[in-house]
């Protein structure tokens, strides 16, 4: 089962400014949309015990932390899934497909403007 073709919901919701709804695919998605961080965190938890690596989960569980204050564990988690091979994400209301490796590389781009703007 590849997770990462259920695409990568969340994160490119906060990025990119889609507001589809959303289906459950056990990747927290559906409870990052709603805000529910610790719901999300758990269930991205248990699914990075089956899936380890799998970008999706990886870039769900840094949006989780970057929304949860922990900065410097969602950017070491973005350059995890730079380190790994890029796979297309499967994203719903985008006119051209993203890769992990461009959805990652924009959050962390998203992080440092936000660090530099708030110094």
């Amino acid at each position: 089962m590849n997770i990462a073709r259920f695409g990568f919901v969340a994160v490119a919701a906060a990025l990119f400014g889609s507001t589809a709804a959303l289906a459950d695919e056990g990747n927290g998605a559906v409870q990052i949309m709603k805000g529910d961080y610790v719901s999300a965190e758990r269930i991205i938890q248990a699914q990075t015990k089956m899936f380890p690596g799998d970008p999706d989960l990886l870039l769900n569980l840094a949006s989780v932390y970057r929304h949860t204050g922990r900065a410097s564990e969602a950017r070491a988690l973005y350059r995890a899934v730079l380190a790994r091979p890029d796979e297309l994400m499967d994203l719903p209301n985008t006119s051209e497909p993203r890769t992990a490796h461009t959805l990652a590389k924009a959050a962390l781009g998203s992080m440092e403007a936000t660090q530099l703007t708030a110094r």
